[in-house]
């Protein structure tokens, strides 16, 4: 029920327009506050649906390794060895962020399962703020999982902490799906679970998407939107494009900016 509908119904059971009863005094004070609470409650509503959606019911992934392999061909994700991107977001003129991700030839066993390395590096303003090692495999039904990852966080070109690190099977870390193989309007899924640490989620917005950047038109993409109920304000539209089965576009739902694919090798 609405906000204004609860407010509306609990003055109507406070007093009664056709009678002309004025309320006593306690009585709009206790009936003011209320509404007061309401409408702030209101404000903190749908984050707050979020975090029970997230954590509504045990997440037990049923999952085995002889289920996995390490050849990843998803059609919006594909991983061959070897493969780099690189990515761009722009503001004032010039470039503030880029990134830049190589899949490389090691692999890493984790829990049993073995994974392909994704090397992740984030600069900002032209240093190292962060570099990941993303840890994932492809389940014989096509959809692309994320068993963890090492995460190195830079402040002026120190290594200051790990902060966002997990791996599946330490700590209750469990593992989640990147991306699906069947893009279905509606999914909703978790990419990652160690609780107060890793709870990334994932919403499947729209298929059959047609996406513009500064250096490429791609069609039939997926937009999903991406959230975590740790961090209020990361929300993300995404969009991912089988013409180089990739992430191509990234934007940012507070901030307005646009990280953008500038570059795709192929090995």
């Amino acid at each position: 029920m609405a906000m204004g509908n609860v407010a509306l119904t609990l003055y109507r059971n406070f007093y009664s327009v056709r009678s002309g009863k004025v309320m006593p005094l306690r009585t709009k004070i206790f009936l003011g506050v209320l509404v007061l609470l309401l409408v702030v409650g209101g404000g903190v509503f749908f984050y707050n649906d979020n975090i029970k959606r997230s954590r509504a019911g045990e997440y037990n992934p049923e999952i085995s390794p002889a289920d996995f392999t390490t050849n990843i061909t998803n059609k919006y994700f594909a991983l061959p060895v070897g493969k780099k991107m690189t990515y761009e977001t722009m503001a004032g003129g010039g470039v503030t962020e880029r990134i830049e991700i190589e899949i490389l030839p090691e692999k890493k066993q984790i829990d049993g399962f073995e994974t392909v390395v994704y090397l992740d590096k984030e600069y900002k303003n032209g240093q190292l703020v962060e570099e990941t090692r993303d840890y994932l495999a492809q389940h014989k039904n096509g959809d692309v999982w994320y068993f963890g990852e090492d995460v190195n966080n830079y402040w002026n070109g120190i290594l200051i902490h790990h902060a966002g690190s997990f791996i599946h099977g330490k700590d209750g870390a469990k593992a989640g799906i990147w991306m699906k193989a069947e893009q279905r309007v509606g999914d909703s899924y978790r990419q990652e679970f160690y609780i107060g640490n890793a709870e990334d989620m994932r919403d499947t917005l729209a298929t059959g998407q047609t996406v513009s950047t500064k250096t490429a038109k791609y069609t039939d993409c997926v937009k999903v939107y991406d959230w975590t109920p740790l961090e209020k304000n990361s929300r993300e539209h995404k969009y991912y494009c089988p013409q180089v089965r990739s992430l191509v576009l990234t934007e940012d739902l507070e901030t307005g900016s646009r990280s953008e694919l500038v570059s795709v090798v192929q090995p």
